[in-house]
């Protein structure tokens, strides 16, 4: 039985929707953040054990989200998750990416340490997020340059909302019980950046360009959004892969877990759409 629940990177772009439908379901979260400064907020960071104690004390469930400033997720988390299970922590439902299989990089290899260590788990593997346009890298260069840089070229990708990924997380936190399994999260359609910008140009009134980059061009810009190299060229390589096709697909693992269908690219634009304003 799942009597409180922790939400690590609970002020994150899933993380905060997370809490909000967990609120809204009735139950109280513990929020978990580097600098909390609300009430049911702890101070958490995977980097520091003494963090540990008062996350995870009484905590039966747990959301999972990976420090982004570290390719080697396994070696961040793993003294963190060991502090979980001596806890007490029973179910873990973790955010990881379509691009990551089981025991591959990054949250690859927590999702095997899940497999084999916890009792209750599940790993949401969302592809890229709508929000990206909306609150992410691409929303500045949309808002102030009317244009999207990529270097996906026509590869297509199943964008999803991140409240479609936290109403999953939501859901599987919550249950009676879970599957022990992984859950590839897509939108209702796969477009390519082409498509985006298209969409957006119609409904914004004003023509949004996809301009086409080289992977080094792709990852010359995440560094200069202050990501470091590493993670830079770890990003532009996944639009490399996109090109290839890679992200090409819909689940209906949403509505699955849901029972409810995806939001589509075209109401993400129209409910948000005075985002993009001059």
């Amino acid at each position: 039985m799942i009597e409180q629940i922790l939400v690590t990177g609970g002020t994150g772009k899933t993380g905060h929707r997370v809490v909000e439908f967990l609120r809204a379901d009735a139950w109280t979260p513990r929020v978990a953040s580097r600098t909390p400064n609300k009430p049911n907020t702890v101070r958490f960071n995977w980097q520091d054990p003494t963090s540990f104690e008062s996350a995870f004390t009484d905590i039966t469930a747990v959301y999972l989200v990976a420090p982004t400033d570290n390719l080697d997720t396994m070696g961040a988390m793993r003294d963190g998750l060991e502090a979980a299970l001596k806890a007490g922590v029973k179910r873990f439902i973790l955010l990881s990416a379509s691009s990551l299989e089981e025991g591959g990089p990054m949250m690859g290899a927590v999702h095997a340490w899940l497999r084999a260590n916890a009792q209750e788990w599940a790993v949401l593997r969302p592809s890229w997020f709508m929000q990206n346009f909306s609150e992410g890298q691409h929303y500045d260069p949309i808002r102030k340059e009317s244009s999207i840089y990529s270097a996906t070229q026509d590869g297509r990708i199943g964008f999803i909302s991140a409240e479609d990924i936290a109403n999953c997380a939501g859901k599987l936190l919550t249950a009676p019980q879970i599957k022990n399994t992984d859950y590839i999260l897509t939108g209702p359609e796969a477009i390519s950046y082409d498509v985006v910008a298209e969409t957006l140009s119609h409904h914004l009134g004003r023509t949004i360009e996809h301009k086409r980059l080289t992977s080094d061009g792709i990852a010359k810009r995440f560094r200069d959004l202050g990501f470091p190299d590493d993670y830079a060229r770890a990003l532009a390589s996944m639009d490399e892969t996109i090109a290839t096709g890679s992200e090409d697909r819909v689940t209906d693992n949403v509505q699955v877990i849901t029972g409810q269908a995806p939001t589509s690219f075209d109401t993400f634009v129209q409910s948000n759409i005075g985002i993009w304003a001059w």
